[in-house]
């Protein structure tokens, strides 16, 4: 290995940064996109940039729906055995203020098959918030959630799979009229067994939705060459808890892989983006896009999922190119990778990719995943930094760093559009869904 890189990546081992960014991150409450957690963090975050050397580092503000829970409540009518019941729920990002009262209906998974199968219109329906045994891809609440407006359900309430008395959120569509809520394990329990003893439900949510701004973080280093590498990391999280997993861990990654760059001889200049709102539907990320010219960006590195777990894993989107890139640094090191190339919509990458630009999301393989992706902690109240390790973080941060330096070194060619359409055509209906088909491809 050369000196300079083994030096480099020396310092990120002895570094107290990532740690320290992290638990930062962690002690803002409430990061959630337009609250005063997501502004702080991105104060703290220019500072952290200027002091690893970044330049021209600015925040650049959008405006945003910003959405402020109220309180909720799940009130269960069980005719049948004379009895009420309330339980915990948590309203998701966007969920109208309503009041609904109507029949509850288990429907399993949530898939179309499912809902077709049951009686939904004007009922308040229970899911699971885990992906289908059968799907060979993760499945998105929001398709659910989109599946089920559909067919005319009236209330949509989302159970987590995991244990541990822990309801989970995750952002609706701006101007979703469906009030969703999310539930713990135990709760979806009682309630499907309710369900079937032909229960009803009174659900209650109050919100709002006023005008409100979010910003992304923005800088740049290295040599000033026609194309650069972005780097993205979102600093936002949902309100319930610290966000350390999602996403503290891939900024501090990211911030300490800007650091150990800066001692390196890189052939691409370096553009950084700590983007907001991506837990309110890829906001930042999306106005980002919006405002820069794909032929300026040599291709996206988007550290979410990054320094959770031990493995790296390697989301390629279509690009053979990335996935042997990526394969070789690993190899050189000795280090494990696992490689992943459907490419998937529901992350900061997605609208760099829709405009053909090479994208790279780094994630972490659970040890005992075998199925498709699922969430863990992230998205509930225990999502907190007790879950972390810090020599993870270290170890993710150095493997990140010899990754940057040899894609900025490397040719790459565009996506193909017709490839990414074919690559997620399966999936249509349920993008469909969710609202997140391009336009384009709707011809």
């Amino acid at each position: 290995m050369d000196e300079r890189v083994a030096r480099a990546l020396g310092t990120v081992w002895q570094s107290d940064r990532p740690w320290r960014v992290l638990t930062t991150l962690a002690e803002f409450e409430d990061r959630l996109g337009g609250h005063p957690g997501e502004k702080r963090a991105a104060e703290f975050l220019s500072d952290e940039l200027v002091d690893v050397g970044v330049e021209d580092v600015r925040q650049e503000s959008f405006a945003i729906p910003e959405w402020t829970r109220g309180e909720t409540s799940l009130l269960v009518h069980v005719h049948s055995r004379d009895r009420e019941r309330t339980f915990e729920a948590r309203a998701l990002p966007y969920c109208p203020e309503a009041t609904v009262e109507a029949p509850l209906v288990d429907v399993g998974y949530g898939t179309p098959e499912e809902l077709d199968d049951s009686d939904v219109e004007d009922a308040i329906v229970v899911a699971s918030a885990a992906t289908p045994p059968s799907a060979d891809r993760f499945v998105h609440r929001t398709e659910k959630i989109g599946h089920a407006a559909e067919r005319g359900a009236t209330g949509f309430i989302f159970a987590n799979h995991r244990p541990g008395q822990l309801p989970p959120t995750g952002s609706l569509r701006v101007g979703d009229t469906l009030p969703a809520v999310g539930v713990s394990y135990e709760t979806g329990e009682w309630l499907r067994e309710y369900a079937r003893e032909g229960a009803a439900a009174r659900l209650n949510v109050t919100a709002s939705v006023e005008p409100g701004t979010s910003q992304n973080v923005r800088g740049r280093f290295g040599p000033e060459t026609d194309a650069a590498v972005l780097l993205l990391a979102h600093y936002d999280a949902h309100d319930v808890g610290e966000g350390a997993l999602d996403n503290g861990c891939g900024v501090a990654v990211l911030l300490s892989v800007v650091g150990a760059l800066q001692d390196l001889e890189i052939d691409r200049g370096i553009e950084i983006g700590l983007v907001g709102c991506e837990e309110l539907g890829l906001q930042g990320s999306e106005t980002l896009a919006a405002n820069v010219d794909a032929g300026d960006v040599h291709a996206v590195v988007n550290l979410d999922g990054v320094g959770r777990k031990r493995t790296i894993q390697a989301l390629t989107h279509g690009s053979d190119q990335l996935g042997t890139l990526a394969a070789e640094t690993f190899d050189a090191v000795g280090h494990p990778l696992e490689i992943q190339e459907r490419p998937h919509p529901y992350s900061d990458h997605w609208p760099f990719l829709r405009q053909g630009i090479p994208a790279l999301q780094i994630h972490s393989q659970t040890e005992d995943e075998t199925g498709p992706w699922e969430r863990g902690w992230t998205h509930t109240r225990a999502d907190t930094r007790d879950k972390v390790d810090r020599r993870t973080l270290r170890e993710h941060a150095m493997l990140v760093t010899l990754l940057v330096a040899v894609l900025a070194g490397t040719d790459l060619d565009r996506i193909d559009p017709d490839r990414l359409r074919s690559d997620l055509s399966d999936a249509e209906p349920s993008m469909r869904a969710a609202g997140v088909w391009p336009d384009a491809w709707s011809g």
